[in-house]
Formats: C-alpha cells, sequence, structure tokens
C-alpha cells in the first residue's frame, strides 16, 4: 500500500537569524505533529482528502503558524481566517473566506465541498453555514496569540501598512493515497495588518490550491501574484498538457511569480505517489512522509 503525504507551514523571511531556537523547533514540532496526522489516515487506508484535512488541522492548532490559532491581526485588531480543499478524482472542492467563528477553517472548508451547493462561502455568510452544520466553533480568545499581538502592535507602531517580514504563515497539504487519488487543502490568516476584507490566493480555487488527475497543489507566499499567475491550475497544466514532471513545472510556474515580483513556495503531489516541494524565499516550513519509511521536516534552504 503506497502513499505520500507532503505539508507546508508557510515560505518567507525564514533563516536562521530571523527565528529563534525555541521558534525553531517549535515549528518543526508542529510539522511533525502535522504529519503524524495526515500518515495515519493514509497508512489506514484512508483516503487523500482525509489525510490532507488532518494534516491541516494539526497545523490549524498550532500557535507557530499563521492559520487557525495563531493566525495574525488585521488593520482593524480582528482576526479572518481563509482555507479550501480539493479532491483530485472527483474535483470537488470546498473554500472559505474571510470567517471568525470556526476552529478549523479547513474543516469548515471541508463543510461546504460535502454539501456540494456552493464551493466558496465568505465572512458572514460563511460563519453562519458553520453554525447550520455544527462545525466546531471558536472566538478571537482562541485564535489571538501573545507572539501575534506583539507583531500587530510593531506594525502599528512602525507605520507600515502590512507585514513587511515576509514571514508567511499559510499551511497546506498535499496528498496521494494507496488508490493513486490526490488531494490539497490550504489555510491562512492572511497578512497582518491586511484591510477591506482582503483575501489572497489561499481559498481561490486554481490559485492557491488545486487537484486534479495530474497533480495536488497547496500554496504559500506574496498572494496577490499567486492569484494572478493562478499557480496552482497553472502547474498541473503543465503536467497534464505539456507532459512536464511535478518538480520542473513547479519550478517554472514559481519563475513566472518571481518575475511578477512576487515570491512563496508550492507543495506539489502526484499520482504516481511521487512529490515536489519549490520556494524562491529564504526558507518554507515543510514536510514529507511516505509508505516507504521516508520523513522529513525542515525550515530553511539549506535543511
Amino acid at each position: 500500500m503506497s502513499w505520500t503525504l507532503m505539508i507546508h507551514g508557510g515560505a518567507g523571511r525564514l533563516t536562521r537569524e530571523t527565528l529563534t531556537p525555541a521558534q525553531d523547533a517549535g515549528a518543526r514540532q508542529g510539522l511533525a505533529r502535522a504529519l503524524d496526522a495526515g500518515s495515519a489516515v493514509l497508512a489506514g487506508g484512508g483516503s487523500a482528502l482525509d489525510a490532507v484535512e488532518a494534516a491541516v488541522k494539526a497545523l490549524e492548532d498550532d500557535p507557530h503558524f499563521n492559520s487557525g490559532r495563531g493566525a495574525v491581526f488585521t488593520h482593524d485588531g480582528t482576526i479572518e481566517l481563509d482555507a479550501a480543499i480539493m479532491d483530485g478524482h472527483t474535483r470537488a472542492a470546498g473554500a472559505v473566506a474571510a470567517v471568525t467563528a470556526t476552529r478549523n477553517p479547513v474543516a469548515l472548508a471541508r463543510a461546504v465541498m460535502d454539501d456540494g451547493r456552493h464551493v466558496l462561502l465568505a465572512g458572514k455568510g460563511a460563519d453562519a453555514f458553520a453554525l447550520e452544520q455544527g462545525v466546531e466553533p471558536a472566538d478571537l480568545s482562541w485564535f489571538a496569540t501573545d507572539e501575534r499581538r506583539r507583531q500587530f502592535a510593531e506594525l502599528q507602531a512602525s507605520g507600515d501598512t502590512f507585514d513587511v517580514n515576509m514571514k508567511y504563515g499559510t499551511v497546506g497539504a498535499v496528498a496521494c493515497d494507496a488508490d493513486g487519488n490526490v488531494a490539497a487543502a490550504t489555510s491562512t490568516g492572511g497578512v497582518t495588518g491586511k484591510r477591506w476584507g482582503r483575501i489572497g490566493d489561499s481559498p481561490v480555487i486554481g490559485a492557491g490550491t488545486w487537484a486534479d488527475d495530474a497533480c495536488a497543489v497547496s500554496c504559500t507566499g506574496s498572494g496577490e501574484f499567486f492569484l494572478r499567475v493562478g499557480v496552482g491550475h497553472a502547474i498541473a497544466a503543465r503536467v497534464k498538457l505539456l507532459g512536464e514532471d511535478i518538480a520542473t513545472a513547479a519550478e517554472t510556474v514559481m519563475a513566472e511569480v518571481v518575475a511578477l515580483g512576487g515570491t512563496g513556495g508550492v507543495i506539489v503531489a502526484g499520482p504516481d505517489g511521487r512529490a515536489a516541494w519549490h520556494f524562491t524565499t529564504p526558507g518554507m516550513n515543510r514536510g514529507r512522509a511516505d509508505s516507504h519509511g521516508v520523513r522529513e521536516v525542515a525550515i530553511y534552504g539549506d535543511d
């Protein structure tokens, strides 16, 4: 029974100089827990879809990452969460944006997908849907952490309008299960200081999240550029139409993001069980595991 799982916890200016030893250790432990959660599903014969949801839930509950607990503050001092999930076998998808009252936004995205009437719900409507579906709730006291409050205060004091440190903490997972089906999920709190209901690429199917019979993709980085390139779909299209391997397709599409002025990273899984990551930043929180005993957790470019 062959399977593959790959996860990320955000790309950006992640170096041994910008992270404290405690932050480094905490991120690695969080990535390991997410690998455990997703791997348990796949090793038990579960689906790629269930595995990516389980892995992302673990990352959402970890305050070291910018999704769920530990999400960043908006310009108005609130927390707005985005997430998406997609099944490559059926192309069923669900996504939510600017939600405020769900502990695990990826679980709400899954509920949207399972309901089947819509793909993307936002704001108050998405929060109302969460209540109807009985998805586990949470409020600001759960999401907010002292570290994020400190970062928000620094941003306000500096006069900057959004996250200039470029520590993109978006989380995501891609997987291929024993049946050769792939899936992807992504979740984020956006960028510190975001305004006017800003939504990035993470919950947008085809941009930050994508899965079809060619591959599954989850992205992290400067969302405005990932949206303009349609990164997730673009990678899959190169694999399907040009016959490129997933690593080459990821590198080529990320070069397009860089050419436009963006940075970030992607993780990609194919139905043959192969998986690849590519990032254009100094580091990306990441990890991989498979049924052959591979297990890796890394942060920096030279890890």
